[in-house]
């Protein structure tokens, strides 16, 4: 299964999926979007909460990689405004905090997964993956229960 939807994201012709990332590490919006890019997703970079937030509600991505230790809005106060614009967007905390309390707080406001860094970009694939494939997933049911 995983090979087959690996297959199909590679050889459609356009973007399959919008990603946002969301880090104000210097480096970190320019790797994101070559690994991803070169996957075949569109990929949207912010350097704060604030330009996020901007970006999601302009380009409406589905699933967004967001740092917690950013200056200005946090990771956690981001990840709140993003579930307020859209419950629906798959968020997955990508830090490098392994803190107990700050997982639970992520979990807690709405955050999809939580991955920390140093990260295994192997892994990362895999879950972003997973998380387009129970998106799919849940619009078709959206569409079987419209029809």
């Amino acid at each position: 299964m995983y090979l087959l939807c690996y297959n199909y994201i590679h050889m459609s012709e356009k973007p399959v999926c919008k990603i946002l990332t969301v880090d104000d590490q210097m480096g970190i919006d320019s790797f994101f979007y070559e690994f991803f890019t070169v996957r075949n997703y569109e990929v949207f970079n912010a350097q704060s909460g604030e330009e996020a937030i901007k970006i999601v509600k302009k380009h409406k991505p589905r699933i967004v990689l967001l740092d917690i230790n950013m200056s200005g809005m946090d990771g956690i106060e981001t990840l709140k405004c993003i579930k307020e614009i859209d419950k629906n967007i798959v968020v997955i905390m990508v830090t490098g905090v392994k803190d107990d309390d700050t997982i639970n707080k992520a979990l807690d406001a709405g955050a999809n997964d939580y991955i920390t860094k140093p990260l295994s970009l192997e892994y990362l694939e895999k879950v972003v993956l997973l998380k387009f494939i129970n998106l799919q997933i849940n619009d078709l049911g959206n569409i079987n229960s419209a029809i």
